[in-house]
Order: structure tokens, then C-alpha cells, then sequence
């Protein structure tokens, strides 16, 4: 029997688990605990270049209770993994948060770079997704401090991580409620500058289909479904058109938080930054949409945390 492994991505906005035996023979994840907590660890991190000591707190209470429930399936310590991403890449006292998540976990906390917190959300989102077309598949991860987007058919051939996520977007710029348009005019340039950086590294004209990871996307694809309570097993592999989604994308960014807070699909943690992930989003979808002609997108509910869980499976193996 396959060892059971536990995967943990902690970024800027949340902290999650993953407990998961690997099937044989199948290469897939038979999922025992899946667990997100809004944790906003990266707080104040683009601005201040420092983790501030209450959200670091607040992370290493959830990773107490996530080492809880590792416990309770009996992982091996050898079969913990452990990864930070865009807001522990920037945090120059990374040290004191990495040591403490030691001493609860018992593993070492990896800091990733961007090319391979890409590469495994590839890997996460394309093993689990059926009903893809032949060709080159764009995975588009939104996150708190950074986006990753990577191109290839069974593994990446192009990938880069660009400086921008909804936490991070919306802490530089879009600061008032609603965001004003002047706020949005200095956002989308930022978006734009980084995206013609991404778009002279990954030939997206080759993108044969697009599918969108991570809180961002799940969230907005709940929403344009009309969910009235959030359900991973309907959001992933649902097709939404292109259109459809710029139009829900623009209609948040404009509205208020409080207006925001009506969906019900959109967790409590996400009210104040889903207006900056759905710009970013819908950046996105205008340029492979001219580039590649796409006219609609998938969504998968599968990303790094499960490319994490893979990668764990191969070492266990």
C-alpha cells in the first residue's frame, strides 16, 4: 500500500493541507484531509519587506492545527513537505517564521522559487483535470503576492512568476472602497508591464487550452455558476466562456466590499482582494483570448498543493 503524505503551501493570503494516500496504479490522490485557513501571512510584506508578527502568529496556529491532524494519520516525517512561496520569497525575517513551523512540523519549511511553485502547479492542475484538448496547455495560478503562469502538453516548456497577486495589487493600488478609477488605470499598468515580460517568454499562441488554478479562479468560476454555497466538486473542470468571465471580473472590481460580501461563495478573506485577482484575471484572458483565440476556460480546484502531494508520492515510491 501506498504511504500516506501530507502536503502544506503556505503563500500570501492562505495555508493549506493536504493528507493523501496515492492510488496504485493510477498515479491520482485519494484525498483524507483537505483544509484552507485564511492566514493573510503576507500582510503588509511588499510594502515593509518584513513579515508582521501577528500574521506570523496567526500562520503558526493554523500549522499547530494541521500538525494535529498529520498526527492523527501517522505520517512519517519523511512524507511532510512543507512549502512557502511569493510573501516568504520577500520577507526578510523569514528566519523566525521558518524556525517556528520547524518546531510544530518537525520538517523544514522549503522556499521555493517561482519556476518550480510554477511547475508544480502545473503538475497539480493537469493530472487531475480530464477532457483536455491535444496541444499545449496554459495554467494560469493566481496567489496573494505572485502569478505563475506555464505552458506544455504532459510537463512544462515554458514558465515564468510574475510580482503580481491579489494581495500584493491590492495593497499598492486599489486601496479605497470601491477602488477608483485612477486606482484601477495604475493597477492595469502594472499588470500590463508584467505581462508583456510573460508574453515575450511564453509563446501563448500555442496555448491549445487555457485552465485557471487557486483561489482567484475557483472563486470567480462559484460565482459566475451561482453557487449559493461554495462546492470544489462542481467549480472543478467547470468550462465558462471568455466573455462571460471579463464581464463578471469587471463587475467585482467595481463593486464594494460590501456589496461583495453578498456572494456567498466568496470567503470572508477573500471580500477585500477578489476585485485585484479578477483585474489580474481578466488581463489575462484579453491577452491569450488575442493570442490564441480561446474563447472559453476550465477550472480546476487542483494546483500546487497537489503537485506538492505528487511530487511526495514519487520520493515515497
Amino acid at each position: 500500500m501506498s504511504r500516506t503524505v501530507a502536503a502544506i503551501d503556505c503563500g500570501t493570503n492562505s495555508i493549506r493541507l493536504l493528507v493523501a494516500q496515492p492510488e496504485a496504479g493510477t498515479g491520482r490522490l485519494l484525498d483524507l484531509e483537505r483544509h484552507l485557513e485564511m492566514v493573510r501571512l503576507g500582510l503588509g510584506v511588499d510594502r515593509t519587506g518584513r513579515f508582521d508578527p501577528v500574521a506570523v502568529e496567526r500562520t503558526l496556529d493554523a500549522a499547530r492545527r494541521y500538525a494535529r491532524l498529520i498526527e492523527h494519520h501517522g505520517v512519517d516525517p519523511q512524507d511532510i513537505r512543507f512549502v512557502a512561496t511569493s510573501a516568504t520569497r520577500d520577507a526578510s525575517n523569514r528566519d523566525v517564521f521558518i524556525e517556528g513551523i520547524e518546531s510544530i512540523l518537525g520538517v523544514r519549511p522549503e522556499v521555493i522559487s517561482g519556476r518550480e511553485e510554477a511547475e508544480l502547479s502545473f503538475r497539480g492542475a493537469v493530472t487531475t483535470l480530464d477532457g483536455l484538448p491535444d496541444g499545449p496547455r496554459l495554467v494560469v495560478d493566481i496567489g496573494g503576492g505572485s502569478t505563475e503562469l506555464v505552458l506544455g502538453t504532459e510537463s512544462p516548456t515554458h514558465r515564468i512568476s510574475l510580482d503580481i497577486g491579489s494581495v500584493r495589487l491590492t495593497e499598492r493600488h486599489l486601496g479605497e472602497d470601491p477602488p477608483t478609477a485612477e486606482q484601477i488605470t495604475a493597477a492595469t499598468a502594472d499588470i500590463e508591464e508584467l505581462l508583456d515580460r510573460a508574453a515575450a517568454e511564453i509563446p501563448l499562441e500555442r496555448a491549445a487550452a487555457l485552465v485557471g488554478v487557486a483561489g482567484t479562479v475557483t472563486t470567480l468560476t462559484s460565482v459566475a455558476l451561482g453557487h449559493t454555497e461554495y462546492s470544489p466538486e462542481d467549480t472543478h473542470g467547470a468550462t465558462l466562456s471568455v466573455d462571460a468571465s471579463l464581464a463578471l471580473c469587471d463587475r467585482l472590481l467595481q463593486e464594494s466590499r460590501q456589496e461583495r460580501s453578498a456572494h456567498p461563495t466568496i470567503h470572508p478573506g477573500r471580500i477585500d482582494v477578489i476585485g485585484a485577482g479578477a483585474l489580474i484575471w481578466s488581463r489575462i484572458l484579453r491577452r491569450v483570448h488575442e493570442a490564441a483565440g480561446l474563447t472559453s476556460v476550465r477550472t480546476s480546484e487542483h494546483d500546487i498543493l497537489d503537485g506538492i502531494a505528487l511530487a511526495l508520492a514519487d520520493r515515497s515510491r
